[in-house]
């Protein structure tokens, strides 16, 4: 191992330069990555929203915006609130479970991780203006007030392989190239210093440790936290032929990464290192508000129309953030360092939605519904004083395009039992330009569910399923391809929903 001088003590942080060395890599399609700049990556994760909320609304798809009459429209069309005779309760328990299947240089793991959580709960009231059904008029005014949940972060996520090409220590030598110690990134290219895993002449040229390759390579990560948003929510009927409805939502994000990467010299062919360690943390956590406006028209018993509008959710984000670096050689002289605790303090903008929708009455008997969602992720931005961002906001707007989801739901009714049916199918978010490993992010999904209803009282049970391709590349080579990982990620939903009537 090449002989240098240990720099010692802490160094005060460059928050700049931080930025402009993980701006590199904001073209990846690398959603399970740690990184602590805000990426491109963090636009996607906070821009997407699952199908949750009550049982019979997952159960059917999410397909709600033309029927109302359920708490979860809150969070979609809220005209749906409009829809309410009378008062409602609702509290959903759920649990949730997330499983990525990586495959890795011919290797396959499989992760699961269990969450507990509440889908949503909430109540509903009315206040009746006119007892006339067949005269026009404002019918009634009606009031809601809950917590829908939006998505689930939890995860884990694992994969490993042996590497016969390269090593993530070159991506480190090469972004630090030509750059001082006191320049270098604290969080990454800095531990790789201080560990000896790249190593500067005398005009900061920097070389890895391992320069070849031949090294197993393997990474776990866990993830967890949440998306959700508390809703306050009116609507009004009018001649019980349009229902009209706003939401002021607050919305909240909390969402925790752990990850540990690890190279090892497994069949002794990388001269002096024996392996090392890196572990990063990460803790994100966000408060933002957005409005929503919708309507739903009842052209006859047996057919209704909806629309909604979501604007952008204006978040204000903290970032809290820590890594460590150990390595070990041959010889049996071994390094550590640890980064001292990071924070930063920004904005995020989501994308704005629209949704139209249209559903079939069937009288007592049952129903059929279908719901379009537009969006576009490449309207995300990231800002924060006395920064500039405007590379990031240049990889979002090319790297990711307009996308939609399409939901179906169907409903059958047999006296006060009754069965449920609905998928739920989003394009790809993602220009055709940056996809790879025939992974789009593209996503399917199916539900199911039943309900027991009696005059007051009801019960529903509904079940979920969701599955996505993603890819994630580790690390980048200015001059060489880097494997990557393709992950089938998959979630089962399970979700009671408990309501009162009053």
């Amino acid at each position: 191992m090449k002989e240098r001088k240990l720099h010692a003590g802490f160094f005060k942080k460059s928050i700049i330069m931080k930025y402009q060395i993980y701006l590199i890599s904001t073209l990846l399609i690398a959603l399970p990555c740690l990184a602590f700049a805000q990426t491109d990556i963090d636009a996607f994760r906070f821009s997407r929203a699952s199908t949750a909320g009550t049982a019979r609304s997952i159960s059917m798809g999410g397909a709600f915006g033309a029927l109302g009459g359920d708490f979860s429209t809150l969070a979609s069309n809220p005209a749906g609130i409009a829809i309410f005779r009378g008062g409602e309760f609702t509290f959903s328990p759920s649990i949730y479970s997330g499983s990525t299947d990586a495959s890795f240089l011919g290797n396959k793991i499989d992760e699961n991780k269990f969450n507990f959580n509440f889908g949503n709960i909430g109540v509903v009231t009315t206040q009746s203006l006119s007892r006339d059904d067949a005269s026009p008029g404002w019918k009634s005014w009606n009031f809601g007030f809950g917590y829908n949940r939006l998505n689930n972060f939890h995860n884990r996520f694992s994969y490993e392989g042996f590497n016969t090409e390269n090593s993530i220590t070159q991506s480190w030598a090469q972004r630090a190239q030509g750059l001082n110690f006191d320049d270098l990134d604290q969080f990454n290219e800095q531990l790789a210093y201080y560990t000896y895993l790249i190593n500067p002449d005398a005009s900061n040229n920097y070389s890895a440790e391992v320069s070849d390759g031949n090294v197993l390579q393997i990474r776990s990560a866990e993830s967890r936290g949440s998306m959700g948003e508390v809703n306050f929510s009116m609507g009004a009927n009018y001649s019980n032929r349009l229902y009209i409805g706003g939401s002021l939502g607050f919305a909240s994000i909390r969402y925790i990464d752990e990850v540990t990467y690890e190279e090892v010299d497994r069949d002794q062919l990388v001269d002096s290192l024996s392996f090392f360690s890196f572990n990063q943390n990460l803790t994100t956590k966000g408060l933002g508000f957005n409005f929503k406006f919708g309507m739903i028209y009842r052209a006859n018993d047996w057919l209704r129309f909806g629309a909604a509008i979501h604007t952008p959710t204006w978040y204000d984000m903290n970032d809290k953030y820590n890594s460590d670096m150990s390595a070990k050689f041959d010889s049996g002289f071994a390094a550590t360092k640890q980064s001292p605790l990071g924070e930063f303090d920004y904005e995020f903008t989501s994308p704005f939605k629209a949704i139209g929708s249209i559903a079939f009455i069937f009288g007592k008997h049952g129903l059929l519904s279908a719901e379009y969602e537009f969006s576009d992720i490449s309207q995300a931005r990231i800002s924060a004083p006395g920064f500039s961002f405007n590379s990031v906001n240049d990889a979002i707007r090319k790297k990711y395009q307009e996308h939609s989801t399409v939901r179906l739901g169907a409903e059958w009714r047999y006296g006060n039992y009754s069965v449920r049916g609905g998928a739920a199918f989003t394009s790809s978010p993602v220009n055709s330009r940056f996809k790879a490993g025939g992974s789009d992010f593209s996503a399917k999904n199916f539900g199911g569910g039943f309900g027991i209803r009696d005059n007051n009282i009801f019960v529903d049970f509904g079940y979920f399923y969701g599955t996505s391709d993603e890819y994630y590349q580790p690390y980048t080579l200015s001059s060489e391809n880097v494997p990557g990982v393709i992950n089938k990620v998959s979630s089962n939903n399970f979700t009671m929903t408990f309501g009162v009537k009053f």
